[in-house]
C-alpha cells in the first residue's frame, strides 16, 4: 500500500519518537478495520455486538464488564485478557455460558480494558469495540473509554522501540470507524456524543466516510405515533430512521432500523427447537386469546394457558412481544415450517441483514481506504507533534506527492468528503449533498443518484457531472471549494470510464 510505503520511507528521515509512531501506524494498517460501537446506556449496544459477531459473548446486563471497553478480535484460541492500566495482563477463560465472566475477580479501577479473542470468521475482517454507554456513566468508565479509544497504550512497537509518548499515542490510536446506536428519540446531545468520538476515529471526526447509525429496539415504536406508517411497526421504524438520518447527517452515512434482541437470539444460537415448539403451541391458541396475551408482557406471562409461564418468559426474553407475534404468524402461514426456517424468518424480521450490508458498503468494501485515510491523519499528527519544522515539512511534502498520484484518488475523495462533512470547506447545500452521495457509496447507481438506471444513462450522467464540476472548479469556486471540485470531477470521470468499459 502506498501509505505503508510512505511510512517505511520516512522512518529513517524523522526522529526516533516519530519513527516509533510510524511503526504503530504500520501495525494498524496491517490489522483488521476497528469499529467502535457507541451509544447511550441501555441502547442495546452489547446485544447488537453479539448479533454482529454471531455469538452471545458480550454481557448485556449492567455489571462490571459493561463499565469497561471490550475489544473483540480474531484469535486462534478463545480467551479473555484483562489489560491493566500498568500494562499487566491476566488471562481468563470464557464463562460456561460462553460469555465474558460477569465478575472478573479484580479491582476494575485498575483495569484499562478487556481483550476478547474469538475463533470467529466475522472478526477476521473487523475488530469490534464495545464501549460503555454514554450519558449515565461514572467518571472512571468515561476515562477508561477515552484512554482506550483516544490514547491506547502499546508499550512496544513491532521493532522494539521505546514506549510512545502520550501525544504520539493520541495521534495513532483509536478505532477507524463508528457504529452509533440510537433509540426512538435522537436527543440534542447525540450530535455532541458523536462529535466526542473524534478520538475514536484516529484523530478524524466521525462522518459519512466512517460512521453509520442504527435505530435499535425498532419494535418498541408505537406506529400510531408516526405519520404515514399505516399502523405498521416496521414502516414506522423506517420513517423514523429517515428522520433521524436527516438529524444526524452529515456525521453518519445512514440510520437503519434494527431489532437487536431478535437479531441476537436468531444469530447467536439463542433460539432453539424447544422455543420453536413452544411457539407452535401458542399458534394453536384461539386468535382472540393470543391477541389479548400480546397486549403486554405482564398479560403474556400471567395468562392461563397450556404453555407454561416460565416458557413464555423465556420467549419474551429472547424475542419480546413483536418477535413472538411474528413467529406465530409465520407458523400459521406455514404450519410445517422447520425450526431453522423459523429462525431465518426471525432474522429477516430483525433488520440485521440490512445493517450488515450497509456495514459492508460503508466499512468493509472501503476498509483499506478508511484505514489509509486514518493513517495519513495519524502521520500528519505525529509530524506536528514532533516540534521539528523540518521534519514536519518533509512529512507534508511526502504526503502531497502521494496524494498527487492517480492511485491515491480514493484517499483524496475520502479527504474531500471529510472536509465537506465537517464544515471545513463550506459548500452550497445541494453541492454538499452531491459530494456526500458520491463519496459515501460504493454502488455506482447510488453514487450517481440513479439506482437501477441503465448503463448508457449512468455513463451520460457521469460525464455531464464531470464536466460541470470541472467548470465549477475553474470558475466561481473559492480555492478551498476548487480543491474539492477537482476531486469530485475526477471521481465522476473515473465512474464514466468504469461504466463505459463494463
Amino acid at each position: 500500500m502506498s501509505v505503508a510505503n510512505l511510512c517505511h520511507r520516512l522512518q529513517s528521515q524523522v526522529s526516533a519518537r516519530t519513527a516509533a509512531g510510524f511503526a504503530e501506524v504500520l501495525r494498524r494498517l496491517g490489522a483488521p478495520l476497528q469499529v467502535a460501537v457507541a451509544g447511550r446506556i441501555k441502547s442495546g449496544k452489547s446485544t447488537l455486538v453479539n448479533a454482529l459477531i454471531g455469538r452471545r459473548v458480550a454481557p448485556t446486563d449492567i455489571g462490571e464488564c459493561t463499565r469497561l471497553v471490550t475489544r473483540f478480535q480474531y484469535g486462534t484460541v478463545d480467551r479473555v485478557e484483562i489489560v491493566f492500566t500498568d500494562g499487566r495482563k491476566q488471562v481468563l477463560p470464557f464463562a460456561a455460558d460462553g460469555m465474558i465472566p460477569a465478575e472478573l475477580g479484580v479491582d476494575i479501577e485498575q483495569v484499562s480494558h478487556i481483550e476478547a479473542y474469538l475463533t470467529n470468521a466475522v472478526l477476521q475482517g473487523m475488530t469490534v469495540i464495545d464501549t460503555p454507554g454514554l450519558g449515565s456513566l461514572d467518571a472512571a468508565s468515561v476515562s477508561r473509554t477515552e484512554q482506550l479509544l483516544g490514547a491506547a497504550k502499546h508499550a512496544k512497537d513491532d521493532e522494539g522501540s521505546d514506549e510512545l509518548d502520550d501525544t504520539s499515542r493520541n495521534a495513532v490510536a483509536g478505532a477507524e470507524a463508528v457504529l452509533y446506536v440510537v433509540t426512538q428519540g435522537v436527543r440534542a446531545d447525540d450530535q455532541q456524543a458523536l462529535a466526542a468520538f473524534t478520538a475514536a476515529t484516529a484523530s478524524r471526526e466521525a462522518g459519512p466516510v466512517n460512521a453509520i447509525a442504527v435505530l435499535n429496539k425498532a419494535d418498541t415504536i408505537a406506529p400510531e405515533s408516526v405519520e404515514g406508517s399505516g399502523g405498521d411497526i416496521w414502516k414506522a421504524a423506517t420513517i423514523l430512521s429517515e428522520k433521524q438520518a436527516s438529524t444526524l447527517k452529515p456525521r453518519v452515512a445512514d440510520v437503519l432500523p434494527v431489532i437487536g434482541l431478535i437479531a441476537e437470539s436468531a444469530e447467536s444460537g439463542g433460539f432453539t427447537s424447544a422455543d420453536a415448539e413452544a411457539l407452535r403451541q401458542l399458534a394453536d391458541l384461539d386468535d382472540d386469546v393470543l391477541q389479548t396475551m400480546l397486549i403486554s408482557a405482564d398479560i403474556f406471562t400471567t395468562w392461563e394457558c397450556d404453555v407454561p409461564s416460565g416458557t413464555r418468559l423465556r420467549l419474551l426474553e429472547k424475542l419480546d412481544l413483536f418477535g413472538v407475534s411474528h413467529a406465530v404468524e409465520a407458523i400459521r402461514k406455514e404450519p410445517e415450517i422447520t425450526a431453522g426456517a423459523l429462525r431465518r424468518s426471525l432474522l429477516d424480521a430483525s433488520g440485521l441483514e440490512a445493517v450488515r450490508q450497509r456495514l459492508s458498503i460503508v466499512f468493509a468494501a472501503r476498509a483499506d481506504g478508511i484505514k489509509a485515510a486514518a493513517a495519513l491523519a495519524s502521520v500528519t499528527a505525529l509530524a506536528h507533534a514532533s516540534g521539528d519544522p523540518g521534519e514536519r515539512q518533509r512529512v507534508h511534502d511526502a504526503i502531497e506527492v502521494l496524494l498527487a498520484k492517480p492511485e491515491a484518488h480514493q484517499l483524496r475523495l475520502l479527504e474531500a468528503l471529510t472536509l465537506v462533512a465537517s464544515g471545513a470547506v463550506d459548500m452550497p447545500e445541494d453541492l454538499s449533498e452531491e459530494v456526500l452521495r458520491v463519496g459515501s457509496n460504493a454502488d455506482i447507481g447510488a453514487q450517481l443518484g440513479k439506482p437501477g438506471a441503465p448503463r448508457p444513462e449512468l455513463a451520460a450522467h457521469a460525464l455531464e457531472r464531470a464536466g460541470w464540476w470541472r467548470s465549477f472548479a475553474s470558475f466561481g469556486a473559492t480555492p478551498a471549494q476548487s480543491r474539492v471540485a477537482h476531486v469530485v470531477h475526477r471521481a465522476y470521470f473515473l465512474i464514466w470510464q468504469q461504466v463505459r468499459e463494463a
